[in-house]
């Protein structure tokens, strides 16, 4: 896509809010791998996702500093919860000032650990999982929150793209490209579902459970 086109997608996308923009930017001065933060695009793709989908319980795989978190509680009604895990304990001060600043931090269930630990030890069914963690473990994330969502439910994959790595030959030391790689075969012919790979940001993977 050339560059007049995607700035004439920002220029005709909702502006990012305040609270938002500073999370964006704290994160790019303070933490390694900054290009984890989902970001206002995809943002608030989700908040309007979540919208329409209008969710009662939402499974987060992959906090980070909760931009992602933040943008999804944005749209849930007031009455539903997501639960969000991320494994780095050192984001955690970090991440829930801004779930408070954000005045969504009612909705925001944070676990910090091992999702693969967690999961099993969440006692919901889920109508939304949103998964952005562990490039390697997207299949056995996927494997094991299926059983947790409900019929008509939906799972969201982020960096289903890769930064473009999946069209190309995969490097035997490249465990996080074969992951993706897998994650996205396995997608395609799981006969359970229906699903769509969206070309937005480092590419959304929209699977929708039969």
């Amino acid at each position: 896509m050339n560059s007049k086109i995607k700035d004439y997608i920002l220029k005709h996308t909702q502006e990012e809010d305040m609270l938002l923009g500073n999370l964006s930017r704290e994160t790019h001065l303070k933490m390694l791998n900054p290009r984890m933060l989902s970001g206002h695009y995809l943002g608030i793709f989700l908040t309007i996702l979540i919208r329409m989908i209008k969710p009662k319980r939402v499974l987060e795989i992959g906090a980070f500093t909760g931009y992602s978190a933040i943008c999804m509680a944005k749209g849930l009604d007031d009455n539903a919860t997501l639960h969000t895990i991320d494994i780095n304990d050192e984001l955690k001060d970090f991440t829930e000032k801004y779930f408070q600043q954000s005045g969504q931090d009612d909705k925001i269930i944070f676990h910090i650990g091992d999702a693969l630990n967690i999961i099993p030890e969440i006692d919901e069914v889920f109508d939304v999982v949103f998964i952005d963690a562990d490039k390697t473990a997207y299949l056995d994330y996927y494997k094991l929150v299926f059983p947790k969502v409900r019929k008509n439910g939906f799972i969201l994959a982020d960096n289903a793209l890769w930064d473009g790595k999946v069209v190309e030959k995969i490097d035997d030391t490249d465990k996080e490209t074969a992951g993706i790689v897998a994650f996205n075969e396995y997608i395609q012919s799981d006969n359970r579902v229906e699903n769509i790979l969206l070309p937005i940001r480092d590419g959304l993977m929209v699977i929708w459970k039969k």
